[in-house]
């Protein structure tokens, strides 16, 4: 008998942030929906306020097939976007 252990190994080593504009006016902005309950309503109404108030130039959109996958699309992404705003919500 194989017994398995569900513990895994983790790298615990801090790294750093990714780089951050110092402001948002002419940002291309991604959105990526995790596709819970609501976090298309959260995110939709952040990218409103990023567009009127950051003076966001574009804002583009994309939905995780379900919450616990993976995006599928990240290259696409990173390529469309300054910045990527993601979030959950229930």
């Amino acid at each position: 008998m194989e017994v398995l252990s569900p513990l895994g190994v983790a790298d615990t080593r801090p790294r750093p942030l990714a780089k951050r504009p110092a402001r948002l006016a002419g940002c291309r902005v991604a959105v990526l929906d995790n596709s819970k309950p609501n976090a298309d309503v959260l995110l939709e109404r952040l990218a409103e306020l990023l567009v009127a108030r950051a003076g966001v130039a574009e804002v583009r959109r994309w939905r995780k097939p379900g919450s616990s996958r993976a995006a599928e699309e990240i290259d696409a992404i990173v390529a469309a976007a300054d910045v990527v705003l993601t979030g959950s919500a229930d």
